[in-house]
């Protein structure tokens, strides 16, 4: 119902991308989930291969000079094999290559972000550290001065793709002394001498995507793997929040969608008291929501890539993104759980890929930035909007019977 969204090319890498997830095997699904594959790189070889990974860069790098509708409904669709998939096909291709497009050099771009998309090599973004993972500024990673080189040492977590990354996108403390915002920089890491990496979180859900904790010890860094400016880190991270969250959501959308038809399909076929189930209001009511808020995701989701292809002010583009990233993980997960709930027991199994589902969502309303933080964003923006910009030119607060009444507008 969204395709009158999509451009012709748009519906057409769209397309290449469902043949894609049609050829996945499934046994790499289940052994993904058991940790068997530890990082999917033959699923990302073949995405390369087929040039799916990051469609919205320029052509010239390996992309396909598309856009961010036509890149969020390729998340939605490679999302629906489950939410690590997406993962995995997004930290690379759409985190780090976003931050080298848009910062890096010609040298960069063409070193790391064209064999990256190509499916030759693979990457990982570290910001998380043991110690905080909201608070940016709150890195205690250092990369020390020597001249022509850094020497990076410190360690980061929950690091996705960690176990198969052959480099890191890190951000590292460079300046001490400086304040938070000119404190940091944003360094390309190859793995090598000094870097190692540990594989040993027991997940909940979004298994066999590699992630772990990477370590570094005296690691050398050529200043010419600086992305962007020495102590600039924080206009990378900017703008690395708009990959970061909006694909969040449209993974997260994909990665729903199984739930709900595997939930319909079951209403639809199971019988109890001589009828089948969907023919009961509280069962069809929640599917009858859980596509609702499927809906209503995937309209949130195109309106904000679109306001984001479109230029529209940064400032807003930060509320929206905000907002689309809270309103579908928890809307995603909600219908993930009615899907769940209208199955019954045999839902709570792994005879049905839906609790698995309910696994992985739950994540996503953690990470890229937890949704307390997405509105403490939407609360901050949204008040110096209002204060800033008329919202009307009318005040409506007049349109009451006793709008004039006096001694009761109180305000302190």
């Amino acid at each position: 119902m969204f395709d009158h969204l999509l451009s012709e090319e748009g519906r057409k890498i769209r397309d290449e991308a469902r043949q894609f997830v049609a050829s996945v095997p499934r046994q790499m699904i289940l052994d993904m989930d058991e940790d068997k594959i530890r990082f999917p790189k033959d699923f990302l070889r073949e995405a390369g291969r087929r040039n799916l990974l990051g469609c919205r860069y320029p052509a010239r790098w390996g992309g396909r000079d598309l856009d961010w509708v036509t890149t969020c409904a390729v998340m939605d669709e490679i999302g629906t094999l489950g939410y690590i998939f997406s993962c995995t096909f997004g930290v690379g291709a759409e985190l780090v290559c976003d931050a080298i497009i848009l910062h890096g050099t010609d040298g960069q771009k063409a070193r790391y972000v064209t064999p990256l998309l190509r499916g030759d090599i693979f990457a990982a973004e570290c910001l998380t550290e043991p110690r905080g993972g909201s608070d940016f500024f709150g890195a205690t990673t250092t990369a020390e001065d020597r001249g022509d080189h850094f020497v990076l040492n410190g360690q980061k977590r929950f690091i996705v793709g960690a176990e198969g990354a052959d480099f890191f996108l890190v951000y590292a403390r460079t300046d001490p002394h400086a304040e938070p915002h000119k404190s940091l920089s944003c360094l390309i890491v190859d793995r090598g001498p000094g870097v190692s990496t540990t594989y040993h979180y027991g997940l909940m859900g979004c298994r066999g995507g590699g992630t772990g904790r990477v370590l570094f010890k005296d690691v050398v860094v050529p200043k010419a793997n600086v992305v962007g400016e020495v102590n600039g880190a924080y206009a990378v991270f900017n703008s690395m929040m708009i990959p970061e969250r909006l694909g969040t959501a449209a993974m997260t959308l994909g990665a729903a969608r199984p739930a709900v038809e595997v939930a319909t399909s079951y209403t639809s076929r199971r019988k109890a008291f001589g009828r089948t189930i969907r023919s009961f209001q509280g069962v069809s009511f929640q599917v009858a929501e859980a596509v609702t808020l499927l809906d209503a995701s995937r309209s949130l989701i195109y309106a904000t890539a679109s306001a984001v292809d479109a230029g529209v002010d940064a400032t807003r583009i930060r509320r929206m993104v905000s907002e689309t990233k809270r309103f579908v993980t928890e809307s995603c997960q909600k219908a993930a759980a009615n899907s769940l709930q209208v199955m019954g027991g045999i839902g709570y199994t792994n005879v049905y890929p839906v609790e698995r589902i309910v696994r992985d969502l739950h994540v996503a309303s953690i990470w890229t930035g937890s949704n307390e933080i997405m509105s403490a964003i939407v609360a901050s923006e949204w008040y110096d909007e209002h204060s800033s910009v008329p919202g009307s030119s009318r005040d409506y607060e007049q349109d009451a019977v006793a709008a004039d009444a006096p001694d009761e507008k109180i305000y302190e």
